[in-house]
Order: C-alpha cells, then structure tokens, then sequence
C-alpha cells in the first residue's frame, strides 16, 4: 500500500493572471519594409551610380537588416501593437540608421 496523500485543489484560489504580450510578426515584417524602403532612398537620392557604391559596401547594410526588424518588434512592442504608430516610428528610425551609415561611409 502506498504512503500518500490527497491533494485537494479548491476553486477559492485563483489562477494566476495571464499577461498581454503583443505579438511580434507584425512587428518584424514592419522592420523588414522599412529595411527594404530605407536601402531604396539612395537609388531615389543619387540614382543608378549608387549601385556602385553598394557594391563594395552591402555587408554594411546587409547587417542593418536584423536590426531594423528587431526595431520593429521592440518598438512594436513598446506602442503597444499599434500598427499606425509603430510603422512611422519603425520607418523614422531604420531611415535614421540607413542615413547615418550611408554618411558615415560616404566620409
């Protein structure tokens, strides 16, 4: 016979409180258009020649690629999944961050 005892669970306790988190694929895929939109503003900006330029330098915005889609999720996240919101200020800042990278390699 076994040694054990009943373990009696009451409705009284409450179960705990589960917590809204926003969900971040909306958030990524925001970051990846405003990656996309941001490497087509030097093409608008200085035209065709720019592909010249791109070709030495593309591992430089390549690697901004991640970043911009976890900008994306953070700031997804921080707006609270509010999709108007979060697409400007994600488009803000990966512009921001394409701007100053393209300066900082143009000298």
């Amino acid at each position: 016979m076994r040694n054990s005892t009943n373990i009696v669970i009451s409705q009284a306790e409450s179960s705990p409180t589960v917590e809204e988190t926003t969900w971040s694929l909306p958030g990524a895929f925001i970051g990846f258009l405003s990656w996309l939109l941001a490497l087509g503003i030097p093409f608008l900006v200085y035209g065709p020649n720019t592909l010249f330029f791109f070709l030495y330098t593309w591992p430089f915005f390549l690697a901004l690629m991640p970043v911009a889609v976890v900008v994306g999720i953070a700031l997804h996240s921080i707006l609270r999944g509010k999709l108007l919101f979060s697409c400007v200020a994600t488009l803000l800042s990966v512009a921001l961050m394409f701007g100053v990278l393209f300066m900082w390699l143009m000298g």
